[in-house]
């Protein structure tokens, strides 16, 4: 039997309307009607049982049943910073990451950085992450920002336990990612990789630098490989 369909709301009570973007994908996409059962979230770490009671102009009206811990979101408080890719390859790295159980996700420009961001890049990779979130069955949206400046970027990591700055001109890593904490905060640059400075700049921050590997990673790719590698030592992976 398949999952109940999922949906995010802003706020629970007896009845709620689902409207918006979540309304039209369960009309128009999904054909639910009266009596259609579902799950709705809003982000708190629950999830609530639901049914369709009618539709309405531009909403439909939902009777909330009942309500139980969602057992699906990571222990681990994992931040992903990923330099801008071009064209819907940051698109992947946001759903992957969102797969894999990160709770924050910045978007930064830096120096060899060639792609840009605007307001709708962003609430489209919004819009992505909370797809991705309802597909892999999690109960809360990854929160998903944009820094203009590396610095800016960095600056946002302060309190992490583990500060990773994936760097593709390092022979190896120069610190143990086994057994570092519950915290961490990753960094992985664009197509364009990093400068010597900015390294630098990461490290008076606290930042680690680390190796993934002999071959030339693409940065989508080294972004997913160094999260899955963290989020197996941090238990989330089995």
């Amino acid at each position: 039997m398949s999952a109940l369909k999922r949906f995010f709301v802003d706020k629970i009570a007896e009845e709620v309307l689902l409207s918006g973007e979540e309304f039209r994908h369960a009309k128009n996409v999904l054909r639910l009607g009266a009596g259609d059962e579902v799950t709705l979230l809003d982000g708190s770490g629950k999830e609530y049982a639901a049914i369709v009671a009618r539709a309405e102009k531009g909403a439909l009206l939902l009777h909330v049943t009942g309500e139980r811990a969602a057992d699906r979101e990571p222990k681990a408080d994992v931040f992903l910073l990923i330099g801008a890719l071009k064209g819907d390859k940051t698109e992947l790295v946001v759903q992957k990451a969102t797969e894999l159980g990160v709770n924050r996700i910045g978007v930064f420009s830096s120096r060899y950085c060639s792609a840009y961001m605007n307001e709708n890049k962003l609430e489209r990779l919004r819009r992505v992450a909370r797809e991705a979130a309802k597909q892999c069955l999690r109960s809360r949206v990854p929160e998903v920002g944009f820094f203009d400046t590396l610095d800016g970027a960095l600056a946002a990591a302060e309190g992490y336990e583990n500060k990773l700055f994936a760097c593709e001109f390092l022979e190896k890593s120069e610190g143990d990612i086994a057994d570092m904490g519950a915290s961490y905060c990753l960094v992985v640059g664009s197509e364009g990789g990093f400068t010597e400075e900015e390294f630098s700049s990461a490290k008076a921050r606290g930042f680690t630098g680390v190796s993934l590997g002999k071959r030339i990673l693409r940065a989508e790719t080294a972004a997913i490989a160094l999260l899955s590698v963290v989020m197996k030592e941090a238990g989330e992976l089995g």
